[in-house]
Parts: structure tokens; sequence; C-alpha cells
């Protein structure tokens, strides 16, 4: 802003007609200095407001309930300016911004839950009760460059989503996602299992107080699949993916569903028999079987199409989240050949890039969404992109990497164990995924 200007007076020695003269051109200096000074502090003012706004496949883990709880020290990064605590509100501003164009920056308040607080976590992804040493990664936050994103209000979301219902549809990542909603929300009531499915991979749950209902369908494909494999991902035969049939697992339920979280993933990439019009048509990575390789993108953009067109089509008007894929972060090889993920920060823009697959993943499912969004607002129905690929790509710390499972260390510092550098740690970046959801839900027309 302008600086405070100082007028210093001296005694004036000239005849009465020569000062009322320059009385009269003092008064004019000072009006016109007064004048510039408000000019320039609106200058400024306005220059600030610009630059401000303008500011740069795994084995599917066995579901558990629960897995023991030990305290582990936390302790945040020595890092940074730290955001203030905000919430969401209904302000809309002028110019809209890219929600999922950002940075995790250092946040020292943590994590709105523990694993002492919540009791949900799966035992696959409580990293802190499995022996994980650092926790560091507990102690970023995902930052837009151009908007801010408030933090998730458990008691706005409750309250906003009385008498309603939620469905995550996917696979177990999808698990992973309605965890860290159920943990969060548990800060402000707890939730009452009411059902789940014989494996323990489509569960659903009532917060009583507010009658709402939250679930996960356990649909990897999304569409009609014949799967041979146990829970330890060993396979007895190929998958046989029907291409033009919907899993009626989701779409039954639909009609009851007011909100929804779709996403595909990482299931395509395996070896699968592909059926359209009653007839195989070809596979994905078949060799000795005398068919065509379509490859896992063919499949993948014909199951998306299906799954967006029954939703644009449908009497149901649902509110309706397409989450793009998740990328994994092994290296040093995969997860059955020793891949791990050992590393303690998160990657800042520029210092890693997406893998093959998932842009090649990534690019279907934009192309499709925004193909089904122009439908969609046609036919009444709100359809919305969750483009969480690129923020999580910086995320390499978050993964229970060897601590999938409980203490793996304990008897042997060198144990060779399996890493899981897919799914997430609870809690972890995948609480920032609810963020996102709340201001799209709350605040969404300020994006595009």
């Amino acid at each position: 802003m302008g600086k405070g200007m100082r007028w210093d007076s001296k005694p004036l020695s000239l005849h009465y007609k020569h000062n009322h003269i320059f009385v009269k051109f003092g008064v004019s200096i000072l009006l016109l200095g007064l004048a510039f000074r408000l000019f320039s502090s609106d200058s400024i003012r306005i220059s600030s407001v610009l630059e401000e706004t303008h500011t740069p496949p795994l084995a599917e883990p066995e579901p558990k309930t629960e897995s023991p709880v030990v305290s582990q020290p936390i302790q945040p990064p020595l890092a940074s300016v730290f955001p203030e605590n905000e919430t969401q509100t209904s302000e809309i501003v002028a110019e809209k911004c890219d929600i999922f164009m950002g940075d995790w920056i250092a946040d020292e308040s943590g994590p709105a839950y523990t694993n002492e607080s919540c009791h949900v976590i799966e035992g696959h992804q409580n990293c802190m009760s499995n022996g994980r040493p650092d926790s560091g990664y507990l102690y970023w936050r995902w930052n837009p460059r151009n908007c801010k994103l408030p933090r998730f209000n458990s008691e706005r979301f409750l309250d906003l989503m009385r008498n309603k219902s939620w469905a995550f549809i996917g696979d177990s990542i999808s698990r992973n996602h309605v965890q860290s909603l159920l943990c969060i929300l548990s800060q402000v009531e707890q939730a009452v299992e009411v059902y789940h499915d014989e494996e323990y991979r489509s569960k659903r749950w009532h917060f009583p107080s507010h009658n709402f209902t939250l679930s996960v369908i356990w649909t990897p494909f999304l569409i009609k699949a014949a799967i041979f494999e146990d829970l330890n991902g060993v396979s007895s035969s190929e998958i046989q993916l029907y291409l033009d049939k919907l899993d009626e697992k989701w779409t039954e339920q639909y009609k009851d569903i007011d909100y929804a979280v779709i996403a595909g993933g990482k299931w395509f990439l395996k070896t699968a028999i592909y059926h359209e019009n009653n007839n195989i048509t070809g596979c994905h990575y078949c060799p000795g079987k005398n068919l065509t390789e379509l490859g896992f993108d063919y499949a993948y953009r014909k199951a998306l199409q299906l799954v967006l067109n029954f939703i644009t089509s449908n009497d149901h008007k649902a509110f309706v989240f397409f989450r793009t894929t998740t990328p994994d972060h092994f290296e040093n090889g995969e997860w059955f050949s020793g891949g791990n993920c050992n590393r303690t920060m998160p990657f800042k823009e520029g210092e890693v890039d997406m893998r093959d697959i998932d842009t090649i993943m990534r690019d279907i499912e934009l192309e499709e969404a925004e193909k089904a969004v122009e439908v969609g607002s046609g036919n009444g129905v709100i359809l919305k992109l969750l483009d969480t690929t690129r923020l999580s790509v910086l995320r390499p710390d978050g993964h229970p990497g060897p601590y999938r499972q409980f203490q793996p260390f304990a008897k042997d510092k060198n144990a060779k164990v399996q890493n899981d550098c897919l799914h997430w740690c609870l809690p972890g970046p995948i609480d920032s995924w609810n963020d996102l959801l709340m201001e799209l839900v709350v605040n969404g027309e300020k994006y595009r």
C-alpha cells in the first residue's frame, strides 16, 4: 500500500496577495497528491488481488474389520508456512479454477483422525498400528494453486446428507476411500455396520442420528465378469469379461442411491477373455489362446461407455462423481517381484511423470467423461469428474509398503515381505480426496 505523506509548513514572508496565490497553489498540490495516493493505493490493491488469484495391480487385500492398535509417535515435517484451518462455505468466487491442479503443502495440524480414534480401518491400511516408523506423511495437505480448498466439515456434511445415501462403486481403492470417509465422519457420529457380503468386500453403514446411509459396492470392472481368483490374487483361470453387460450388483441398487462415486481401475490390466453379443471377440494378454489381442484400453473404453450411458440416460437422477484411475508407486520391481515404495516425502511438480499405463487410462476417462457430462446435462443428470490421478502421482510416501502386514520386521529386520504401493495408509493422502468431494458438493459451480 502507499506510504503516508508528510507536509512540512514554513513561515511565509511574502506579501498577503502573493501569500494568497501560494495558498491556492498549495491546496491544488495537496488535492493532486491525495488523488494520486488513492489511485496508486487502488492500483496496488488490484495488482495484489490479481497476483493472489493467478499464483501459479496388486492382489486385493483380504478385508479385515479391525487390527490391533499400536500407538506411534506422530511428528510433523520440519517445514514451511501452514494454511489456516478453513471450513466449507457457500461463498462463490468470480473466476473458476482447476481444483485438481496444485501442490502438497506441509500442514502441522495433521489428520482429522488417528488409528486410535477410528476403529474401522482395515488391517492392510492401518500403517501406524502395523509398525510404520515414520509419520511425516501425515502432515501434508492438497492445495490447489488458484483457489482455496477448505477442510472437510463433518458436521455440515452429515447435516447436508440427512435422509440421503452415498455409494462408492468400484474395486478395493473405492473401499479404501469409503473407509477414509467413515473415519472422518466418526469424529462426529459413529456409523453402525448393517450389511456385508460373504467376503466382506461390499458393506453398508448407517448413521442413525442423521438417517444417512453409506455403502461400498465391490465391482472391480463395473461390468459383468466371471473372476476365478482367491483373496490373495491367485488365479485359476482367465477372467471372462462381458463388454456389453453391466454388473447387476450395482445397477440393481442404483435407484436407491442419491450420491455415487464410481471408478474403474487396475483390474482391466489383468489377463481377460472378452465377450460381446454372446461371442468371444478377443482378449488381453492371452498368449496361446489363438484370440485377437484387443488390449486393455479397448475393453476399458467399452466398459466406461456402457457405465456412463447407463448413468446419463437413467430415469433416476443421482449426483454422480466419476473418479479417475489411481497410480501405484512400485519401484525396483512390481508387487510380485520385490517392488517397494520406501519414499517418505511427496514429489514436487516436475519431479515425476505418470506411467504410460496410467496416462492411457486417464486419457480414456477424460474423453469419455467429457462426452457423458454433456449428455447428462441435457438429461438433468449431475455428473462430475473427480480427477485424483495427478495429485496422487505426487504421493509415493502415502502407501503401506511392507506395513500392509502387522509388524513385518518384528522377528527379522531383513525379512522379505510383499509391499503394497497401490492402496493408501489411513490416515493418509486419500483423506484429501474427501476434501475435494465435499467442496464439489457444496461449491461445485466454482470449478471448471
